[in-house]
């Protein structure tokens, strides 16, 4: 479905990604893009979201190369790290405006209800507090059932019944047939829910597999331990 090839992108003098080789093709499956800071995980979806250009490289959707094209986003649910809103609009007002914007059919109400929203639809963005902005966040990412599932830090700010609740969701999500790509620093959320971990350093892809397997590399008993050991420096079993 997604194919990304010989990637690269410099902001200035740095370079963020360095031809990266990525393909997402199996259906009912979530990868974990992880890695530290800087090390090029959202400028990658921005990137497949054409929010950010490359500098080099290819990326495509279906076959088809996404330069210049913009219809495959409608195949895509994106949910950012940062939710910003405008902040005299309410919850009502913000779903129907991207409703709207987007022209395709959504359904909100289930996620309403799940996040427990319906009491403070009328509510001005401004006024919400961190967690609730978070739950308007995943109802606007989740209302249009899409074959492709973003996902940048998707647990912040959400309390623990909510955490639960997205958990659930998303495998629901997977369940269904989607791909999904999870952006997260949460490991119990890798560890609970990835089918493969991608892990990025200074650019490049370090390791793609499931999660037991780096594990296995390190030799921890821990997918914590297993990253703490690779951001560390420490070779891996095996390594001279």
């Amino acid at each position: 479905m997604i194919a990304i090839e010989n990637l690269h992108k410099r902001f200035g003098k740095l370079d963020v990604l360095k031809g990266l080789n990525l393909d997402f093709e199996k259906k009912g499956n979530i990868s974990a893009i992880l890695g530290p800071n800087g090390s090029g995980k959202t400028t990658l979806i921005k990137c497949i979201l054409g929010m950010v250009l490359p500098d080099k490289g290819t990326i495509r959707f279906d076959g088809r190369d996404i330069r210049g094209a913009c219809a495959y986003r409608a195949a895509m649910d994106y949910l950012p790290q940062i939710a910003r809103f405008p902040e005299n609009l309410s919850i009502r007002e913000l779903i129907a405006l991207i409703q709207d914007v987007r022209g395709i059919p959504a359904q909100a109400d289930p996620y309403i209800e799940l996040f427990e929203l319906g009491l403070q639809l009328d509510k001005r963005l401004g006024n919400l507090s961190g967690g609730t902005r978070q739950k308007v966040n995943l109802t606007l990412a989740f209302m249009f059932d899409s074959p492709v599932l973003i996902l940048d830090e998707p647990t912040s700010g959400l309390d623990p019944i909510a955490l639960i609740r997205l958990k659930d969701l998303i495998r629901q999500q997977r369940d269904k047939g989607k791909t999904i790509l999870i952006t997260t620093h949460i490991i119990d959320l890798v560890e609970e829910l990835a089918d493969e971990i991608i892990f990025l350093l200074e650019g490049s892809v370090y390791f793609r597999g499931a999660p037991h397997l780096l594990q296995a590399r390190y030799g921890t008993r821990d997918l914590e331990r297993a990253i703490a050991a690779i951001l560390e420096g420490q070779p891996a079993r095996g390594s001279v």
